[in-house]
């Protein structure tokens, strides 16, 4: 079962990304680190996509984070 997208959203911030909001129904996270924005799109209650899951996997890597 996938996870959803409140925890892609809880786990963004844990990592230290700051939200803004986007257009419709996407969020917006940025970290003062990194030179990209990670988008995360839908209701807290859908279900996180693959790519999501790469973006936090990824945030993680590039942050140092296990």
């Amino acid at each position: 079962m996938p996870r959803k997208k409140r925890k892609i959203r809880s786990d963004l911030r844990r990592l230290g990304f700051v939200e803004s909001s986007g257009k419709g129904s996407h969020t917006n996270f940025r970290h003062p680190q990194l030179p990209y924005i990670i988008t995360v799109s839908g209701g807290d209650g859908d279900d996180a996509k693959p790519y999501d899951e790469d973006n936090v996997r990824r945030a993680k890597r590039d942050l140092g984070v296990k």
